[in-house]
């Protein structure tokens, strides 16, 4: 049974220990956008009527927040 990007998604906010607020600010870091009611429908069952399944582009602007958020912005090339 693979993971879906809505396991690897809720996984790594329990690692992390994240709140929505939290995962709101993260995508800000990359100008990505994103509503606490989007992320309450990631986060249902997947036999729930408003679940909504994560996409790929939602899982990597997350995922690029998340290491600016925890290594810092990455320094500019000379």
């Amino acid at each position: 049974m693979a993971l879906t990007n809505n396991d690897i998604f809720k996984k790594l906010r329990v690692a992390h220990k994240l709140r929505d607020d939290d995962i709101v600010q993260i995508c800000a870091l990359v100008d990505f956008k994103v509503t606490k009611s989007e992320l309450g429908a990631i986060f249902r069952s997947e036999n729930h009527p408003k679940y909504v399944e994560c996409g790929d582009q939602f899982l990597r602007n997350f995922l690029n927040g998340l290491i600016i958020h925890l290594r810092g912005p990455m320094p500019e090339k000379k």
